[in-house]
């Protein structure tokens, strides 16, 4: 991945039109190698789609490195990208809201993280570049928007 500077993501005047939160199920692909769908559509984003990396992706990638070393490159390499809160009281309350609405509609959300990173999406008007069958129904029944 090529250096970006560190740009500040709340800003209206640095961002661009297209911005795309990419989730860790993508992250972790690139970073094992894996020659995926979501890995190539990551190396042909341009410069007019401005890629974020939410604190809690940035969690869940580096919960799983091997050492402190492999961390920190990786921290590095991910903070390069603007990184940004993805939950607030208003986004929390949403979140719950559209875990609610799954289950009435009979869909379980395997993993709290990700609803919260689908809220936050939705709320921003964010495409999401996954690689992960858990975002579907959520594309399908909330609107959220994917590459």
């Amino acid at each position: 991945m090529g250096r970006r500077s560190q740009r500040d993501a709340g800003g209206a005047s640095c961002r661009p039109a297209a911005v795309i939160v990419v989730d860790s199920s993508v992250w972790i692909a690139h970073l094992r190698g894996l020659d995926t769908a979501a890995v190539r559509k990551l190396f042909v984003i341009g410069d007019a789609e401005q890629i974020l990396v939410g604190d809690l992706v940035l969690f869940e990638v580096l919960q799983g490195t091997r050492s402190e070393a492999h961390a920190r490159r990786i921290e590095r390499d991910l903070t390069q990208f603007p990184v940004v809160r993805m939950l607030s009281l208003a986004l929390a309350v949403q979140a719950a809201r559209n875990y609610r609405r799954m289950r009435d509609l009979g869909v379980t959300v395997r993993k709290t993280i990700d609803i919260i990173i689908a809220t936050f999406c939705i709320a921003g008007r964010h495409r999401l570049l996954h690689d992960d069958r858990d975002f579907e129904p959520m594309t399908a029944y909330l609107g959220l928007r994917v590459v």
